[in-house]
């Protein structure tokens, strides 16, 4: 015994047994965050042996991965400071305080991970990477949400409990002899092929063996994730996702179209979808409002089969106006929601179109109106350099105005995401107001913000107390819109207003599959009394057909190239939805999902049961068909000087 520690002594350096603490901390920590998360999951089948050892295995993996990379700035350590007993006794000292800072830092990392999983159901994604852009948002947004200076005090306890646990034996050993510095250079360089092994070695493999989503994130670990979003930020579709020919893509989608409307007529134009749109009846010269409301699913809305009594006000709209029954987001994240709504275009892999650097020039929402005499207005409460708003609204035919354009006398309450619905609700109608005096018709396409986190709004309005959660927020926002339309009744230019509220995203990420289809459903009510009866569709549609929609209402004339249809029209003959969760890219017919992934693989899941079903050649090759032209039709605007 006493021979193999000295020779195991004579290899490697007592200074590098300090790591193996390192080491250890870290994969313990990551250990208790998984089985965390996995108990908070409430799933009885993640405890069974079958269930259980597979997450585990794969999470070691994952996490020894992860582990390498953090023992780099350890091991240039002791690479630097030499052997003497002075830089022995420095050695220890700085790698005590980094073991230290790494022991919180960890420890923090699994907070974040905790609480990212109890909005998202997921490890660090995307929606992280594109949150470091937007810091201020994102740590205001914490500040107000968590009780931060509480939570940090705990932390810095369990990291010094912990780091009191090992410190007699880190100490101990790196403090100990570091050996030559040939010796030194070495093991470091041998250590330091480890993460470069990782890298090689270690990939998506691990995660994507298990075939339930929560499954796959918590195999996984938050670390690994983050840098998996980041890598994969800018997918080009092409390269990732199946693809047909130019030819048989343009015929499929224009096939699609004519499910639809069979008279449709396409023009010459190098948008496979350009159509003419010539309305029989008169052109309708209305104002038209549209309210994209924050994170408000259709199970929030008694009228669409929610929960009861938060929604009065949408409720009565809902009675008196047009009611679309079973309308599909396209995402999870409000840009999402705005590609959606103002470009009608699937929603492709990796970015929405208003996150990415070339989003303008395309045909909008707002482009058609102001092109028949309309001014378009992005009327948004919060500052709209978030998520690229205002580039994209204002390269694609729009006015903004966001919170800087209200007087600070004109708000009741604000959060870090933006100021209250009422307020930004009030100022709108100044707004119009201001165009109507003047002659001009009127798009105001306004966004809200109070229902998000942290839940806050001006007390007294309705009987939840602020803050107390989403329920209170949804209800709140409600309160807003209610008032609103009591404000706007008192206008001349109501009774001439086309108004449409339909919800940007649900609230809820966590699901059976990738694309679980009820975590997409949202309301939408169009309402204008005075020319438009009440009526229910009932028919599968998406969040795409809402410009469509809006612009045959109006009986306008104009050579579409929108991806969506009117649904009035055209959903009962052809009804579709399409999803995304970034990666993933879906089809939603016949009961069915046709699941769009990397590497050119697809997928059939049953929409309820989230079972996966034999394939369907011809329904995905009409999937892909819409997908791969959106995505061509976006590549282009790269090209443009």
């Amino acid at each position: 015994m006493i021979l193999s520690n000295n020779l195991h002594s004579r290899f490697i350096p007592p200074r590098y047994h300090a790591y193996l603490w390192v080491l250890g901390l870290f994969l313990l920590i990551n250990f208790v965050t998984r089985v965390g998360l996995m108990i908070f999951e409430g799933d009885p089948s993640y405890f069974t042996l079958s269930g259980l050892l597979p997450i585990l295995w794969a999470g070691f993996i994952y996490d020894l991965n992860t582990g390498f990379y953090i023992l780099i700035p350890f091991l240039l350590l002791a690479l630097v400071l030499g052997n003497g007993p002075k830089r022995r006794w420095l050695h220890a000292v700085l790698a005590t305080g980094l073991l230290g800072l790494a022991v919180f830092g960890f420890l923090f990392t699994a907070l974040a991970e905790a609480t990212f999983w109890n909005e998202f159901s997921s490890r660090f994604n995307f929606i992280a990477v594109d949150y470091l852009i937007y810091t201020r948002e994102v740590l205001g947004n914490i500040w107000q949400s968590y009780p931060v200076t509480g939570l940090l005090l705990g932390l810095g306890v369990v990291a010094l409990g912990l780091l009191w646990w090992v410190y007699p034996p880190f100490w101990r050993a790196a403090s100990a002899d570091g050996g030559s510095l040939p010796k030194r250079l070495l093991m470091s360089l041998l250590f330091l092929c480890l993460p470069v092994l990782s890298f090689f070695l270690v990939n998506d493999h691990w995660r994507d063996s298990f075939t339930r989503p929560a499954e796959r994130e918590l195999a996984s670990n938050g670390y690994y994730e983050f840098m998996r979003a980041f890598r994969n930020n800018d997918l080009d579709y092409f390269k990732f996702y199946k693809t047909l020919t130019t030819a048989q893509a343009n015929q499929l989608l224009q096939h699609a179209f004519h499910q639809g409307q069979p008279e449709l007529k396409f023009e010459p134009n190098p948008m496979p979808t350009a159509h003419r749109v010539q309305p029989t009846a008169a052109t309708l010269d209305k104002h038209v409002v549209l309210i994209s409301i924050e994170s408000l699913g259709a199970d929030f809305v008694e009228s669409f089969g929610g929960k009861a009594g938060l929604t009065p006000n949408l409720d009565r709209l809902a009675q008196a106006g047009l009611r679309f029954n079973q309308l599909y987001a396209t995402g999870l994240r409000t840009v999402r929601g705005l590609e959606a709504i103002t470009l009608a275009i699937p929603p492709t892999p990796g970015h929405a179109v208003p996150a990415r650097q070339h989003n303008t020039g395309l045909q909008s929402l707002g482009g058609v109106l102001k092109q028949n005499g309309y001014a378009p207005f992005y009327i948004y409460g919060g500052y709209s350099y978030f998520d690229n708003m205002e580039n994209f609204f204002t390269g694609n035919g729009y006015q903004v105005i966001d919170r800087t354009d209200v007087a600070p006398a004109d708000i009741h309450h604000e959060t870090i995401w933006g100021i209250a619905d009422e307020d930004i609700l009030h100022h709108a109608i100044g707004v119009i107001n201001q165009q109507t005096a003047q002659g001009q018709k009127v798009f105001a396409h306004i966004m809200t913000t109070s229902n998000h986190r942290p839940f806050t709004y001006p007390e007294g309005r309705i009987d939840i107390p602020s803050g107390s959660g989403r329920e209170g927020a949804v209800k709140y926002t409600d309160w807003a819109i209610g008032n609103f339309m009591r404000e706007a009744s008192q206008q001349p230019w109501f009774k001439d207003t086309l108004f449409v509220f339909v919800a940007d995203h649900t609230s809820h990420g966590r699901g059976r599959t990738d694309l679980p289809p009820e975590n997409y459903r949202i309301p939408m009510i169009i309402y204008a009394p005075a020319w438009i009866q009440p009526q229910q569709f009932d028919d599968l549609a998406s969040q795409i057909d809402v410009a469509p929609t809006i612009l045959g209402l109006l009986n306008l004339a104009y050579v579409s190239e929108f991806y969506g249809q009117d649904i009035r029209l055209a959903a009962k003959q052809h009804q579709r939805a399409f999803m995304a969760n970034y990666l993933t890219v879906g089809y939603l017919k016949n009961g069915k999902v046709i699941e769009l992934m990397p590497k050119q693989t697809t997928q059939v899941i049953d929409a309820k049961t989230g079972q996966a079903l034999p394939a369907e050649p011809t329904t995905t090759d009409e999937a892909i068909a819409y997908y791969q032209t959106a995505a061509a039709r976006l590549n282009a605007l790269q090209k443009k000087p």
